[in-house]
């Protein structure tokens, strides 16, 4: 069976139960993070799975370490720190199930990552190691992370990306631009945004995929357009699969991150490198994520 690796931010999801007349929400917390939610994707279809992170040596950082032990993903490299409390996210929606989020990390645990820490021999027969940029937004994870990547491109390890871009968590914008360019020059395989493209290059999502391709080493693209569907690419073809219809959207939290982790699965199922994928391949790929997505 596969091998996934991802790093990256571990954290509490508060999310919106309900609000009263003065539109103060009631929250619930979950775990959350992208790159673990993508990696528990892939777990949940049956990868194995090592995440490598940090947390606070807290109530909250002691439950997130329960819960992905349960899910069967190595933590070994997942560390609890007394030097930091676990961050948290407090997500609040929009009346079309938008989200909005404010963060409790200056700093939070999962900043404090230093590469030395890691057993690398978590990357022995690793299939993929899958990063964002959340993990960069400051040092010393953001070395860290990059370290990490370089080591897993020294093995040969497949590198899966996705930006998530977090406006309010990078002192500046132009700061969030060159490390999310520097995630691009590094990756195999890149799950972005439309909103995302926007912000790194005023493209629409398909002229972005494309600008992706032909700038940076990556060999696949997804580019995602929420309700639209989602804009597929590598160096044979390039199409668009539309989104389900009919659904009434409750919370898009996640849904990016569980669509990336699907999709990544059944790439490696299908066994291909990922500049030989067919359009039919790529169909089925999005189609079936997009699937998973919205159930």
């Amino acid at each position: 069976m596969f091998k996934a690796v991802a790093s990256g931010e571990l954290l509490i999801d508060f999310n919106s139960v309900s609000a009263d007349e003065m539109a103060y929400p009631t929250l619930a917390g979950h775990p959350g993070g992208a790159t673990i939610n993508c990696l528990a994707t892939l777990r949940t279809f049956g990868a194995q799975a090592a995440f490598i992170g940090k947390a606070g040596n807290d109530a909250f950082g002691k439950l997130l370490l329960h819960t992905i032990n349960q899910l069967g993903i190595d933590t070994h490299n997942f560390f609890l720190t007394d030097d930091a409390f676990t961050t948290l996210a407090f997500v609040t929606l929009d009346e079309t199930g938008d989200r909005e989020f404010s963060f409790a990390r200056k700093p939070g645990a999962d900043l404090l990552l230093h590469f030395e820490e890691v057993d690398l021999s978590v990357f022995d027969d690793a299939d993929v190691f899958h990063f964002g940029t959340v993990s960069m937004t400051r040092e010393p994870s953001r070395q860290a992370t990059k370290d990490l990547v370089e080591y897993a491109r020294s093995k040969g390890i497949l590198i899966g990306f996705d930006p998530n871009l977090r406006k309010n968590l990078w002192g500046s914008l132009d700061e969030a631009r060159e490390q999310m360019l520097w995630g691009l020059s590094k990756a195999d395989i890149v799950k972005i945004s439309d909103e995302e493209i926007d912000f790194l290059y005023g493209l629409s999502p398909e002229e972005g995929a494309q600008y992706i391709l032909d700038n940076y080493p990556v060999r696949l693209v997804y580019a995602t357009c929420g309700a639209k569907g989602c804009y597929y690419n590598n160096r044979l073809v390039k199409g668009f699969t539309p989104a389900m219809k009919g659904l009434h959207v409750i919370d898009t939290c996640g849904a990016g991150d569980i669509f990336g982790g699907s999709a990544m699965f059944r790439f490696l199922q299908l066994g291909k490198a990922p500049e030989l994928l067919s359009d039919a391949d790529l169909q089925d790929i999005s189609i079936d994520s997009t699937c998973i997505k919205a159930h």
